[in-house]
């Protein structure tokens, strides 16, 4: 019945993903575990800010000189796109498990309105940020 050469074959992994092409929902479903994890550097960011104000003022201004330099500024500008990616994106899957908009293009046209809200909503915080709105 059974043949002992098949039985001793390596079988892939379930998923593998060697063989599936990324697809837009699992690259969201993906991106929106690591802005999960990126919140939690920022969580460790804001604690150092709390920490450095309560320590003085002359660590809170060697914290500050820190973010706003431009390795802080790109960082403080990741940790807001995820914080907003992951909102939008918590709204998208409660709304999945409310059992609506399932269907293959509804699920593509929110995930793309994710993309676009979550892009429009750190634009318009940083533009506020520095000014311009």
């Amino acid at each position: 019945m059974h043949n002992s050469a098949a039985r001793n074959k390596p079988r892939p992994m379930s998923p593998h993903l060697q063989i599936y092409r990324p697809q837009l929902t699992s690259v969201l479903s993906v991106l929106h575990r690591g802005c999960g994890m990126g919140l939690g550097a920022g969580a460790f960011a804001f604690i150092a800010w709390i920490a450095a104000l309560a320590i003085g003022a002359e660590t809170y201004s060697l914290f500050m000189y820190c973010a706003k330099s431009i390795l802080g500024q790109l960082f403080l500008f990741g940790i807001s796109f995820s914080f907003f990616y992951h909102l939008c994106c918590g709204i998208r899957h409660l709304v999945f498990d409310a059992c609506f908009c399932l269907d293959i293009k509804t699920a593509y046209l929110t995930g793309y309105a994710v993309l676009a809200g979550s892009a429009l909503m750190t634009a318009a915080t940083w533009l506020k940020a520095y000014g311009v709105l």
